[in-house]
């Protein structure tokens, strides 16, 4: 083999732990590339497990500042959610990862990168794509579509036996009757036990959040304060923390939600490669942003613009979960949603209770509201005698239209 270097993109569970070890068995000299996107794990054990199973090099890549700035607030922005509901946590971290993978490569000189997802999902779209884009004359290497892999392996049990005769280290506790994915915008459980789309889930299941009746019955009062669409500053009026630098930002709005029970979604979705899939998601923290971010919009844009971003906000949805961040038509959209982000400055004030979102106010510098306009009480600033005739302009079409209608009848 010439070059045969091959960075794997690696997490230290049995998937990833096997599918390492095989590679070095076929000759491949393995660079282990661990991505920090937010996600529970005790990293130096990971390495330590990496080193022991053989590879040359680990690689420990703490992205959580550069996801948090770079992709989950342009998708707030947008207000971006797959098929209105879902909040991307898991596709929205994806082109940070491939990134990444890409520049480990190259910097060390590697023709092949690797990674465990599986053929039946979307994140070996997701990841791929990415790849090809930075790097068109990279080789990936996906060993669960490779045929002598399944031939291999055709469950949980041939991977464990292998792990046993390889010494491959093993946790010793059971794992989870369904599979996890986990980051700073949620964690995700579906497979498994889940896979029944009738199963109601126990709340035991829940790592970022508890369920909405089961917070505590106090309200929580905070402050968001937005420039350009971004969130810049987040206050807790009740016991008067601030947070003002991006991640931290992001982490306290994760533990308020979490805390308030906000951020539960249960949902039957359409992968892109044609597949339905149920999944339980935790979204503390979007799903807070996202709220007030719309609210804010309310009063600061104006309503021609608001009704365009909103058709972009599912076309750019769907690009994020189908793997297309790194696509022309993304970046298109990208510099839109942000030219009808340039006025959106001010604070809403929120209460979060047992699972709500509430808005309880919100002011702008750029706001579009005039009360006396709107006032049913003031007569000044509107002549309501001109809304006849623009009532009569727009009753020509339907008047036409029904005129037809009634003489074919």
């Amino acid at each position: 083999m010439e070059n045969n270097k091959l960075v794997l993109a690696y997490s230290g569970g049995l998937d990833t732990s096997v599918i390492l070890k095989w590679l070095i068995d076929k000759g491949y000299e393995v660079i282990a590339y661990v991505a920090d996107v937010g996600q529970d794990e005790d990293y130096q054990e990971v390495k330590r497990k990496a080193l022991e199973i053989g590879v040359s090099k680990v690689y420990i890549e703490d992205l959580r500042r550069e996801l948090v700035v770079d992709y989950i607030f342009p998708q707030i922005k947008a207000n971006a959610k797959y098929e209105g509901r879902y909040l991307l946590g898991t596709s929205i971290a994806r082109p940070v990862i491939a990134k990444h993978h890409i520049e480990i490569a190259h910097k060390e000189g590697a023709a092949y990168v690797g990674h465990g997802a599986t053929g039946k999902g979307n994140d070996q779209v997701r990841f791929e794509l990415g790849y090809y884009a930075l790097d068109p004359k990279i080789k990936v290497i996906a060993p669960w579509k490779m045929r002598e892999f399944l031939n291999q392996f055709k469950g949980r049990t041939d991977m464990l036996k292998y792990a046993e005769e390889k010494k491959i280290p093993v946790k010793a506790s059971l794992k989870k009757p369904y599979s996890e994915d986990d980051n700073l915008m949620h964690i995700s459980h579906e497979a498994g036990i889940l896979e029944d789309p009738n199963f109601k889930f126990d709340k035991e299941i829940l790592t970022k959040m508890v369920m909405p009746q089961d917070a505590p019955d106090k309200e929580t009062h905070i402050d968001i304060h937005w420039k350009k669409g971004i969130p810049v500053k987040v206050v807790n009026t009740d016991d008067k923390t601030v947070k003002e630098d991006p991640l931290e930002l992001f982490m306290y709005l994760n533990k308020l939600g979490g805390e308030n029970g906000i951020g539960l979604l249960d949902m039957v979705e359409n992968r892109y490669v044609g597949i339905k899939s149920r999944g339980v998601y935790e979204t503390p923290a979007g799903e807070i942003l996202i709220k007030a971010h719309q609210d804010l919009e309310g009063i600061a844009m104006d309503r021609e613009v608001l009704r365009l971003r909103n058709m972009l906000a599912p076309i750019f949805a769907e690009q994020i979960y189908n793997g297309y961040w790194f696509s022309p038509e993304r970046e298109f959209l990208s510099a839109a949603i942000d030219k009808s982000q340039e006025l959106i400055d001010g604070v809403v004030h929120l209460t979060l209770y047992k699972g709500n979102v509430m808005i309880d106010g919100r002011e702008s510098p750029n706001s579009l509201y005039n009360q006396e306009l709107g006032s049913m009480d003031i007569e000044g600033g509107f002549d309501q005698k001109d809304s006849e005739g623009f009532i009569k302009i727009n009753a020509i079409r339907l008047m036409a239209h029904h005129a037809i209608s009634k003489d074919k009848k």
